[in-house]
């Protein structure tokens, strides 16, 4: 059967296996597996459950909701998961024997995380609750009439949720799994996080800034709590962000994942290890001029989850590292001994390790398949396919195979790759698509990314790098970018567009688009008021005014200073990087798409571009996306997500 290319529907014909989690005996795990709902209009999720010894696999969980975070207890008999059959993530158990899942939250606002006591009859969880109420509280809540919202502090509203309740901390607590029985552990009017459990279930670890004034204080410290007395232990305390805690086998070792403010937020995340017996933290990847963690970004992978660190019981860690457009899992020893667990070309975006360090379960994706879920020998490098969830689609689909692109730019070696047209035939021209990833400090990579496969399918060449600004490269890379938006990050992209241009003689030149979203579509704004050699633009959830972003972003007031060494006592700085500033510039017919509910890059960012550039006579359309967040492209309304990839082709179809 002759295999068709990738279209738009696919969406809702590939599935998302992510988040294996081994059982205690280490015989058995349990993953998600995901999917887009076409007739509903939402995403379905659901546990899957995988005997190690048979390789069969079953179905734990049903029904229309998302499911997330699913977790064993110590003696493998209960698995703890949560989940939305009640609109609000709630926290429910099932037997690993069998039988339905019971609900043991009913919290006003949801359970947002939760860890196993090791003695199996507690969990404990966070989630917010209003001053002077706790988890237990039952009052239901009352019809009432629209109130004011008294704002005190700068950061007050949050993509995806929106103004945030000014009376609401996240507090931790723990559930009495046989009685349901609820407690607070925590009540100041303080954010708590709730970090990690020790495997004797003495101790936790939390993260909690006490300081009352927190606009610019960006420390979270980690601190140990004993738990029968409440006694604290500094574990961490400085400005930065750290997190994923993770106890070694036997308690004595305490892994977080995180870094300082160095480079603000361009400082590449490393694994710390702080050793009970003595106090003392080391940096144990200090060594690495790479980023540890999952930086690829993505549009196809659901519910993708993966552990900071996960401990061997002889003291050995494993970790993810994204790294010249790969994420591999490494291992490393507390004697600095470090090593890539797996190869290269793929996106391991999930994985557990057994006790014993025997072998890995891991879940992987590549350009040209959605992911599936593998076991690995880790002394050997030998893996065994265990599910098989896309490979139907991929029996009737071919994405295309990327080509790695690879020039110098000034001195800065640039990476990224080719997509030829689905329908590629030789001695024929094509037009050619720039896409521009967000972040900037994420980075294309090797991971199925279906919008890329869509355009290729649709009959255009996608050129996508990893410009400077773009994590996996080095530190000097990522930080390359700061204070010098739309400069050598604008060189890098153009020389990028050359090298292809000169060495791919199939590209029709005249017939140049680019696109790109959040940063990419700052860039975009930049790029079409900088050149006319781009003959179509799709600009989204972009930046085109520094100067009112400081002020509506959710992060404007300090993200605006971290990436363009600027703030609002510069305000000649930050029109200067302002693609706005350059609207009258623009000849590139401009389509811009918008979120209606985006706060990190509000709306009224692509309000004035396209006000601006319609008062102008510029070749100009405006789509907004109701009920949508920054996050459109990857986690909105299936049927949006649609229509966004539909406006998309289209524009590229009037005009190239």
């Amino acid at each position: 059967m002759e295999k068709r290319s990738v279209i738009l529907e696919d969406l809702f014909e590939t599935k998302s296996v992510t988040s294996p989690v081994l059982a205690p005996n280490q015989k058995e795990a349990v993953f998600l597996v995901t999917q887009v709902n076409k007739e509903d209009n939402d995403y379905r999720s659901a546990i899957h459950h995988i005997d190690l010894q048979t390789n069969d696999v079953t179905q734990w969980t049903f029904g229309k909701q998302q499911v997330s975070a699913p977790k064993w207890s110590a003696d493998g008999k209960m698995l703890a998961f949560l989940s939305d059959r009640t609109e609000k993530n709630q926290l429910y158990v099932m037997q690993a024997a069998g039988g339905e899942a019971r609900q043991l939250t009913d919290c006003k606002n949801g359970v947002d995380s939760f860890e196993w006591s090791p003695c199996g009859q507690k969990i404990w969880f966070s989630g917010r609750v209003k001053t002077g109420e706790t988890f237990a509280s039952t009052e239901e809540e009352k019809d009432e009439l629209p109130q004011p919202v008294r704002v005190t502090k700068m950061n007050y509203k949050t993509d995806g949720i929106g103004v945030l309740p000014q009376e609401e901390f996240s507090q931790i607590g723990f559930i009495d799994i046989a009685t349901n029985s609820v407690s607070n552990f925590t009540t100041a009017p303080f954010d708590h996080s709730l970090e990690a459990v020790s495997h004797d279930g003495q101790q936790l670890v939390i993260s909690v800034n006490r300081n009352e004034n927190v606009d610019y204080d960006f420390s979270l410290p980690l601190l140990i709590v004993d738990i029968e007395s409440r006694e604290e232990t500094l574990l961490a305390d400085e400005q930065g962000f750290f997190g994923d805690v993770h106890f070694s086998k036997d308690d004595r070792y305490i892994a977080y994942v995180g870094s300082d403010l160095t480079y603000k937020n361009f400082t590449q995340p490393d694994v710390f290890i702080y050793d009970q017996s003595n106090g003392s933290t080391m940096n144990l990847t200090a060594g690495i001029d790479a980023p540890v963690g999952d930086h690829a970004a993505a549009d196809h992978l659901q519910q993708a989850s993966a552990p900071g660190v996960v401990w061997t019981d002889d003291e050995q860690l494993y970790f993810q590292l994204s790294v010249m457009g790969d994420v591999r899992l490494y291992a490393a020893t507390l004697d600095g001994a470090m090593y890539p667990a797996t190869g290269e070309d793929e996106h391991v975006h999930g994985y557990d390790v057994a006790a014993n360090g025997e072998f890995a379960l891991i879940a992987v994706s590549t350009a040209t398949n959605p992911g599936e879920l593998y076991k690995q020998t880790i002394a050997t490098g030998e893996r065994q396919v265990l599910t098989s969830f896309n490979e139907n689609w991929l029996k009737k689909v071919q994405p295309v195979e990327p080509q790695a692109v690879q020039f110098t730019n000034n001195g800065e070696d640039v990476h990224g790759w080719l997509l030829k047209p689905a329908d590629y035939e030789e001695g024929k021209q094509y037009p050619l698509i720039l896409e521009i990833h967000g972040g900037p400090h994420v980075m294309f990579g090797h991971t199925y990314y279906h919008e890329l496969q869509v355009l290729a399918g649709s009959g255009y060449g996608v050129l996508y790098m990893n410009p400077r600004g773009s994590h996996g490269y080095s530190q000097a890379h990522v930080d390359g970018v700061r204070g010098d938006y739309g400069g050598g990050d604008y060189e890098d992209l153009m020389a990028g567009v050359d090298a292809v241009l000169a060495n791919e003689k199939w590209i029709d030149e005249t017939r140049l688009g680019v696109a790109g979203g959040s940063y990419g579509g700052f860039m975009t704004n930049w790029i079409v008021g900088r050149t006319n050699r781009f003959k179509a633009a799709v600009t989204q959830r972009s930046i085109s005014n520094w100067i009112s972003f400081f002020g509506v972003s959710d992060i404007g007031y300090f993200f605006t200073d971290w990436q363009l060494d600027a703030d609002m006592n510069d305000p000649e700085k930050l029109w200067k990087h302002s693609p706005l500033k350059y609207a009258g510039n623009i000849e590139t017919p401009l389509l811009i798409l918008h979120s209606e509910k985006d706060f990190r890059c509000p709306i009224e960012q692509a309000e004035q571009l396209y006000i601006t550039l319609k008062s102008l006579g510029k070749e100009t359309e405006f789509v907004r996306f109701p009920e949508s967040d920054h996050n459109l492209s990857r986690t909105g309304k299936p049927n949006l997500r649609v229509a966004r990839l539909e406006e998309i082709i289209g524009w590229f179809e009037r005009y190239l």
